[in-house]
């Protein structure tokens, strides 16, 4: 019998992403916004009339690099890894400067994981998986399996979705459900 497959995305799942982007955001245009400021929007929700400005601080080459897992992130995966198959699936379409620093991100810090199964991509509902954990419900949008919403600053104000608020209720959910 086959394994059942997660796919995991990656940034503000695994990877912590918002700290370094209103840093940098900050540090451009003088501003003193904190990651608490985000609660229940995105970085150019509050901003606007920057949105091209905020989205171009993600295309240096190296942005994804250096970014801190997300607590408990690789200890929980690699538990679940013994029973499912897991695949990180990254919107990484719409920041393709990003492919290079993903990869040598997860190379660093997921090594337990087959790097066959990560998947640099756009529309995840072309995701073949059973689960997918992801804190952006739009991805949730033709995806044929069961969508699991990880708690981001961005989506407080989401409902009518499975949510998790971090790694150890991940594993929570899945403790007695692998086949």
């Amino acid at each position: 019998m086959s394994k059942q497959r997660i796919a995991i995305d990656m940034d503000e799942v695994i990877a912590e992403f918002s700290t370094k982007h209103v840093a940098m955001f900050n540090k451009k245009f003088n501003e003193n916004v904190t990651v608490a400021d985000l609660h229940g929007k995105k970085l150019r929700e509050l901003r606007p009339e920057l949105g091209r400005e905020i989205h171009e601080l993600l295309l240096t080459p190296d942005f994804f690099r250096d970014l801190p897992p997300i607590e408990h992130s690789q200890e929980v995966i690699e538990e679940l890894s013994r029973s499912y198959e897991i695949f990180i699936a990254t919107a990484a379409m719409e920041v393709p400067t990003s492919f290079t620093a993903k990869y040598e991100w997860l190379k660093e810090h997921f090594d337990f994981l087959d790097e066959m199964n990560f998947v640099f991509c756009g529309d995840k509902s072309i995701i073949r998986a059973d689960f997918l954990i992801d804190d952006n419900t739009r991805h949730f949008q033709g995806f044929q399996g069961q969508g699991i919403l990880f708690t981001a600053n961005h989506n407080r104000n989401e409902t009518g979705y499975v949510r998790v608020n971090d790694w150890l209720e991940v594993r929570d959910y899945f403790k007695g459900r692998a086949q």
